[in-house]
């Protein structure tokens, strides 16, 4: 295991070092907020090390192109309706987003744009509940800006101590990275399941 980690560390920096990395960081980004399945921070992180005196302008870029691939799937939510929700993903996450929206609003894109909840599914629901345009895109530049910023920022101040750190901890840091992930989905599951149940009886 640690061997394929680290096999993925050297191809991920070195992938960072290419010439098509920033596009195809910008690109995964985009493509993210609407199906594409792998986040863009682990990207972000090599590409900012390796680029380290424009860190703090990929981290920018990275939250408009993330808050764009938003806007449109915002659009395909809003024109397609429900079953472009239920075609994508599960009924019980559907159903979970929508309380979600009932109960916080606004505030639910921004959490979900911040954090690593499914952000693609709040941002279709959100066109599928006709949320407001404006108040969509401000809640999602906050909390994407401040995700992909923080990130580009940090490497931008201190980039070396940064890349010193991942080189010597970057497999634990991947196996940290999936346990968080991991977690995150299972109580996600936990909490739907028990609402579920609550709701029932």
């Amino acid at each position: 295991m640690r061997e394929f980690l680290h096999d993925l560390s050297d191809w991920l920096l070195g992938f960072a070092d290419s010439d098509w990395a920033i596009a195809v960081l910008l690109v995964s980004s985009f493509t993210e907020s609407i199906f594409f399945p792998i986040p863009p921070d682990p990207l972000l992180l090599a590409v900012a090390v390796v680029q380290q005196p424009i860190a703090a302008l990929l981290g920018a870029l990275v939250a408009v192109a993330s808050v764009a691939g938003a806007v449109v799937g915002h659009a395909l939510g809003m024109r397609l309706g429900r079953p472009v929700l239920a075609r994508m993903f599960s009924e019980s996450r559907v159903a979970y987003v929508d309380r979600l929206f009932e109960r916080f609003g606004v505030w639910a894109i921004l959490i979900a744009a911040f954090t690593p909840v499914p952000y693609k599914v709040f941002a279709i629901a959100a066109g599928v509940w006709h949320m407001d345009r404006r108040k969509f895109i401000i809640a999602s530049a906050i909390g994407r800006g401040a995700r992909f910023g923080t990130i580009g920022v940090l490497i931008f101040l201190f980039g070396e101590e940064i890349e010193a750190f991942l080189t010597e901890n970057f497999e634990w840091l991947t196996i940290g990275i999936t346990v968080v992930a991991l977690a995150v989905g299972a109580g996600w599951y936990i909490v739907h399941r028990r609402r579920r149940h609550e709701a029932v009886y």
